[in-house]
């Protein structure tokens, strides 16, 4: 999973070079996902200058080479990932949270007394600074263990239902699909550490 985990992280620099080539010369990218089928499209179709297109070229090619090794690493670990700890819903949820939880469990989850120390652990809290009376909250820490932060966010991207989707999606009308995410995989944290401490989650039970 930590070995995925930095293909990911790879990848996503790789196509960053790419938005930057394009800035570069001046193209305008009306897509939301250029990597997507319209992304390609306008990537095949592009006139650059020599060096810029031989650059972009290069950048696509390492983006397939590494988008292969991220497929064949999730399926050689999928087999192992089956068991959702009691997480009912998507299977990427628990492809993706199956492996990070293995690293919360080898720390013993009873010691922690309460869900929000998991997610301080996890470094799924918000930065505080505190002057006099004013209190600033920041962006999440992200000083915990990263590959827990990094998989409970890649899993609620997952999630289309259920109480972790209703709220994503109640708190991205509000604030923006960033912080939704986040709320989302501080949501999945909590329902974990039940999970994890108590073998079932009673608010996930179904109704008889």
């Amino acid at each position: 999973m930590r070995h995925r985990c930095k293909l990911v992280a790879l990848r996503s620099g790789l196509k960053a070079q790419v938005h930057s080539v394009l800035a570069k010369q001046g193209v305008r990218v009306a897509m939301s996902d250029l990597f997507g089928v319209g992304g390609q499209q306008l990537l095949d179709d592009l006139q650059l200058d020599a060096p810029f297109s031989a650059r972009l070229l290069s950048l696509r090619r390492l983006i397939d080479a590494v988008a292969l090794e991220i497929d064949i690493a999730a399926k050689r670990t999928a087999a192992q990932l089956k068991d959702p700890s009691g997480l009912p819903g998507d299977p990427g949820v628990a492809r993706r949270w199956g492996g990070a939880r293995r690293g919360v469990r080898g720390r013993d989850v009873i010691r922690f007394a309460r869900p929000q120390q998991l997610c301080s652990w996890a470094g799924m809290t918000p930065k505080r600074r505190e002057s006099d009376t004013k209190v600033h909250r920041g962006p999440i820490t992200k000083q915990g263990n990263t590959l827990v932060w990094w998989a409970a966010v890649e899993a609620v991207q997952r999630v289309h239902s259920g109480p972790i989707a209703r709220t994503r999606t109640r708190i991205g009308e509000r604030r923006g699909n960033n912080i939704a995410k986040v709320a989302g995989a501080r949501e999945l944290l909590t329902l974990v550490f039940y999970g994890l401490r108590d073998r079932h989650i009673r608010c996930l039970a179904q109704a008889a």
